[in-house]
């Protein structure tokens, strides 16, 4: 098969695997006719076996259609191709030049020009030859078999017969598959639906996205009794029922489905795995943007609970629904808003969402949130914020932004200084975030936190030093600040009652500054000598 990019043949590395070489081809037919019946095999999805719509380069080098990639992604499948090889779907790149291409030959052909594939289409596709792959699998063993056993051989042909009728589900084995987020996730005994942050590089502590399904909910009216999930909704497809009431044009319809897929996913995780597929989410999406009060918080709700499971965080984010809960989070209610925040934080956790989110612009509304938020958005927000100021590219926005006075003003409300404070370290870790919190007296604030050492919980004050120290390398600034604002007895407060880690760098911080003090010192005795030398 011919494709834009392929790997140049014959290039191996050191340990036998072939090298990312990119070679580019690009398609010229030989004849000035085109035959508008007959499009020429290297503009045909080798999967799908249509025109592509949209065709990308995995790392393998060969070019598919993007929703077939997808398709074979999620069922877990590695077709087989002429040549023998299994393409690796792990990371794929538009191919821009085969799209070109495959638009000029439709524009002199007079072809109709393609259009996006439907995913199920699609699926049926994979799955047929999944099955003719399983069933010749199984029958070459056969063969093998009995050909060990009595030296016959087998034709060809029966080696494709008994073709299963009952292909394996889509993600059946995705709970298997996924890692657990224990210490990210919990479920409470009650109807909360809760996870726990990472433990912070800084101190282990606990961090738990709050309630989604409080009294004040909207749903309370007219959700449904027993909790379970309509019997239509547990079949083999389990994400059918759902679909199929998201898109009705009755409210109350979809108000008691989403209803029931909230419940459903609460504590479940394999349900919330099983049911979460690309066609889901895309029904999903128009009652995240619903006017009307029982679908929407719900909605939001059910998503939170859905970005719960591990496997579903990136499939979510690349769905399209972060910039629906960012606007959420910038107009909704105050019950969606919650959501919302709870729901950037569940998806922020992943590592390939972080920078995605950023560029979407969550960050200005989060820290917006942080303020003016109820104490559950507030909480998810600062938490959001941390996770995402992980990256460095989050934490240069939010530098831009103007986030370093706002985040020391909020380190003196009690209920998010802890939280806030986590953001305050990422920032204080680089180069723009250190200058911008020194402009902003960043020093002044901190030695103030840290002089009620009192009334400060363990988390806090390690993190207050923490961020001490990250502001006192490689700055002259800190120096001369902190001895304007008498660090010296705040930190020696600390080298007696602080923990480990913290007594390590208060006295690293202590000897700094005693060795500047020193340096300025015999600069000074150093010139008084020279001025009795020019007088003598």
């Amino acid at each position: 098969m011919y494709s834009p990019f392929r790997k140049a043949n014959g290039e191996t590395g050191r340990h036998g695997r072939s090298k990312s070489v990119w070679n580019i081809f690009v398609y010229r037919s030989s004849s000035s006719k085109f035959d508008k019946r007959d499009p020429p095999k290297e503009l045909i999805c080798p999967i799908y076996g249509c025109l592509m719509f949209d065709p990308v380069v995995v790392s393998t080098g060969q070019s598919f259609e993007r929703t077939s990639v997808q398709v074979c992604k999620d069922l877990g499948f590695k077709p087989q191709l002429p040549n023998g090889l299994n393409p690796d779907f792990t990371n794929v790149i538009p191919n821009l030049a085969l799209r070109t291409t495959i638009l000029t030959w439709c524009e002199k052909s007079g072809a109709e020009k393609p259009h996006q594939p439907d995913y199920y289409a699609v699926e049926s596709v994979v799955r047929a030859s999944m099955a003719s792959t399983s069933s010749s699998s199984i029958s070459r063993e056969d063969s093998r078999i009995r050909r060990e056993d009595t030296g016959i051989r087998v034709s060809e042909r029966d080696l494709f017969k008994g073709v299963t009728e009952n292909p394996p589900m889509l993600l059946s084995h995705a709970a298997s598959e996924m890692k657990s987020r224990n210490n990210h996730f919990y479920s409470s005994s009650s109807s909360e639906e809760s996870v726990i942050a990472n433990n912070s590089p800084l101190l282990p502590f606990k961090t738990c996205l709050s309630s989604y399904s409080s009294s004040s909910s909207q749903s309370t009216s007219s959700e449904i009794i027993s909790g379970e999930v309509p019997s239509s909704a547990s079949t083999s497809s389990e994400d059918d029922y759902y679909v199929v009431q998201f898109k009705k044009l009755d409210v109350y319809e979809q108000e008691q489905a989403v209803i029931s897929l909230r419940k459903s996913t609460r504590t479940d995780e394999e349900a919330r795995v099983s049911v979460c597929t690309p066609r889901l989410l895309s029904a999903l999406k128009p009652l995240l943007v619903s006017r009307y009060a029982g679908v929407q918080p719900n909605a939001v709700a059910a998503l939170v609970n859905l970005s719960l499971a591990e496997i579903n965080k990136v499939k979510i984010v690349r769905a399209g629904i972060t910039s629906l809960l960012i606007d959420l989070l910038k107009g909704g209610s105050e019950e969606t808003k919650e959501h919302a925040a709870g729901a950037i934080f569940s998806l922020a956790l992943e590592d390939d969402n972080k920078t995605a989110i950023g560029v979407l612009g969550a960050l200005q509304p989060l820290l917006h949130a942080l303020r003016s938020g109820t104490e559950r958005t507030r909480h998810d927000s600062a938490l959001a914020l941390y996770h995402l100021t992980l990256v460095q590219s989050n934490r240069v926005k939010l530098i831009k932004l103007g986030a370093a006075n706002t985040l020391l003003g909020l380190l003196k409300a009690s209920d998010i200084a802890g939280k806030v404070m986590l953001v305050v370290c990422n920032l204080a870790a680089c180069q723009e975030g250190k200058s911008a919190l020194l402009d902003a007296n960043a020093v002044d604030v901190l030695l103030g936190i840290l002089r009620n050492w009192n009334k400060l919980d363990e988390s806090t004050r390690e993190n207050s030093v923490a961020a001490l120290y990250s502001l006192s390398q490689g700055s002259l600034r800190f120096k001369s600040m902190a001895k304007e604002a008498k660090a010296g007895e705040v930190l020696q407060v600390v080298v007696e009652r602080g923990s480990g880690r913290a007594r390590e760098k208060a006295k690293k911080m202590l000897i700094a500054m005693q060795r500047r003090v020193k340096e300025e010192y015999d600069d000074e005795e150093e010139e008084a000598n020279w001025e009795g030398i020019l007088e003598a």
